[in-house]
């Protein structure tokens, strides 16, 4: 696991300094504390730091084929690895390490840029090829790893794992993207390809960059297959059996590893299957990390505590406490671009507890996506219902006089949610119960400038970044198309990036069998019906899993890993929040109308509403602001 940066130029000559790749790479160095490495030649730079997981100490980077005609700066791990290794030994190709990274560079030597198909793992990596004068970015299947890229005036192309390492280069500028902010605030993150900024891109999962001659060319290389027809599904035991069979052997390749491994455990269906496989495998020590909190409604560890049991685990567990104030500025730097989601907190603090005492960490995240996990899959199912939507606005006109309940979730707020959604158009399926700002709130929100540069006053539908995947999600049942879109979006550009930033600010390697690539094409082979039943969400990944799980951790609804945001804006954050989010700096800021502001604070606070997702992320924005955007 490692951070990469660089750059590449059409006219050949050194794209960057030595001194100024040296000072991309310590922007990344908390991706990797272990070692840096730099390559320059003429037309590419290469810089590594790296977290040294597998031949710590052989596996320098950047590295080279024999003549040193081919460089690789590889962040993340190919998993099939050793036998692709054998493969290409038998070609004739000759090995100096015993890593991952130098696989990359004689697998493009043998196959071309068609090796990409054969790996199986999660990575973002530059290779350049200096016979031919290219420059190939790489992106695994799923999104695991990040990867930015932009290109300047001059026609060079500038990269690297995270934002801030390409905005230390002088020729990049710091411009803001208006529809990046408003996807932000209505998504709580950011979709790719876009960034915050303008001319600064994510590339996509899945795909793949050539950069020649000063032009770039991007070409999608995996999606998820398009299901099977109305061929019937293998018996029901023959399907279980498979998915049992594929996790095991996903996580059996995810513990290849010459440091200390662990895995999170929530108690929930994911991470109880993660660690009960890993100890069905052997692994010994087996240790597990569990997050907890204060208030009884978010708090998970008895389910955490009776696997953690079950399997004799090493377990740990620490109580998260109201932090956020010390917290709130540090994991933005790490975020780079303003991102809403609340579970940064306890995400990040897990991770720095895991760290303590592993090195690689395994985690259940991705089942959600595959097995419909969230109640948004329920709600979407239930406002197919004709008579819903008049119900849903009806129920949400009422519940506006009544004050949210304190509690994570309940039957109140479940259902406040729920009626919430019926103000979002149909044609945005799912979404609509995933946003957190109505047109109404927009037009009573943005500024002028903002709602102009936006397009306030088109519709939904009309403006969606989603078009392509709702039109691509057709192939597809209705609960299988739902899933598609979230696993392209929500599981791409909020959940890994939230895990990728959080874990590796304090150096720590995330692997997710649940994304493997074979899993997931298993997973979308299979019918909706099988992943929701009636409104049991994963049916069949509990059903499958009742084999080796306590009944308990089977059968218990989806709790989410958040935090008590909406008291922590009433309490701890409520001088940053008052002193960042005044009548004045909204005013000097431009982008919001005071008014509206301040009386989304007074409601909170009131707690006549609830407004933590709208106010933290106005906070998040203007935090962010002051340290990306100031004169």
């Amino acid at each position: 696991m490692c951070g990469i940066c660089g750059a590449a130029r059409p006219d050949l000559a050194e794209p960057l300094s030595l001194q100024l790749l040296k000072n991309m790479c310590r922007t990344i160095i908390h991706r990797g504390p272990d070692d840096q490495g730099i390559h320059i030649e003429p037309g590419a730079a290469l810089g590594v730091r790296r977290l040294s997981i597998i031949d710590v100490e052989g596996g320098h980077q950047p590295l080279s084929n024999e003549e040193g005609t081919v460089w690789a700066a590889h962040n993340g791990e190919v998993y099939n690895f050793p036998e692709l290794r054998k493969e290409l030994e038998s070609a004739g190709h000759v090995f100096r390490t015993r890593t991952d990274t130098e696989t990359l560079v004689h697998a493009y030597e043998e196959w071309g840029r068609d090796f990409v198909h054969k790996l199986r793992g999660m990575y973002a990596f530059a290779l350049w090829d200096g016979r031919r004068k290219k420059l190939f970015l790489v992106r695994d299947r799923v999104g695991i790893k990040p990867l930015y890229y932009t290109t300047l005036k001059d026609g060079s192309l500038v990269f690297g794992s995270e934002l801030k390492s390409l905005l230390f280069h002088p020729g990049v500028e710091r411009v803001l993207n208006s529809q990046a902010l408003d996807l932000f605030l209505t998504l709580e993150y950011i979709p790719a390809p876009l960034s915050i900024f303008k001319n600064i891109y994510k590339l996509p999962a899945g795909c793949l960059l050539v950069y020649e001659k000063g032009k770039v060319a991007i070409s999608k290389y995996w999606d998820v297959p398009s299901p099977p027809g109305e061929k019937s599904p293998n018996r029901l035991e023959e399907l279980q059996d498979e998915l049992y069979e594929l996790l095991k052997e996903s996580i059996r390749l995810r513990l290849i590893s010459d440091v200390p491994l662990g895995a999170f455990l929530s108690g929930g269906i994911d991470s109880s299957a993660v660690v009960g496989l890993m100890h069905l495998l052997k692994v010994d020590p087996l240790l597990t990390f569990s997050v907890g909190f204060t208030d009884s409604s978010y708090n998970e560890l008895d389910h955490a505590r009776r696997v953690a049991a079950k399997f004799e685990t090493q377990h740990e567990e620490f109580f998260l406490q109201p932090q956020a104030l010390s917290l709130t500025e540090k994991l933005i730097l790490h975020l780079d671009e303003p991102f809403g989601d609340f579970s940064v907190f306890p995400t990040f603090m897990i991770s720095q507890t895991a760290r303590s005492r592993v090195k690689v960490i395994l985690s259940g995240d991705g089942g959600d996506e595959l097995f419909a996990g969230y109640e948004h899959y329920q709600a979407q199912k239930l406002g197919r219902w004709p008579a819903a939507a008049p119900v849903g606005k009806s129920i949400f006109r009422l519940l506006q006089k009544c004050p949210p309940s304190p509690k994570k979730k309940g039957f109140w707020n479940k259902l406040r949610r729920f009626s919430q959604g019926f103000e979002v158009p149909t044609e945005m399926r799912h979404f609509r119960w995933m946003m957190f700002l109505s047109q109404k709130t927009k037009q009573k929100l943005y500024s002028e400038d903002l709602a102009r540069a936006v397009d306030i006053g088109t519709p939904y539908s009309r403006k969606s970044p989603f078009q392509e995947l709702f039109d691509r999600s057709l192939c597809f049942d209705p609960i299988s198309g739902e899933l598609y879109l979230d696993f392209k979006t929500y599981l791409a550009d909020d959940i890994l990036v939230k895990v990728d930033r959080m874990s590796m600010a304090p150096s720590l390697e995330t692997r997710v069998p649940f994304l493997d690539h074979k899993v997931v094409e298993f997973a979308f082979r299979l019918p909706g019906r099988l992943k929701l039943k009636g409104l049991k969400t994963k049916w069949i990944l509990k059903k499958t899993m009742e084999r080796l799980l306590p009944r308990e951790n089977t059968i218990r609804p989806k709790e989410g890993f958040s935090i008590p945001m909406k008291h922590w804006l009433r309490t701890e954050l409520k001088d940053i929040l008052c002193d960042h989010l005044n009548e004045k700096r909204i005013s000097e800021q431009g982008f919001f109308k005071p008014e509206e502001v301040k009386r989304l604070i007074e409601a909170h606070m009131a707690g006549r509403e609830n407004n933590s997702h709208q106010l933290w992320c106005l906070l998040v924005f203007a935090l962010w602001k002051d340290k990306y955007l100031s004169s």
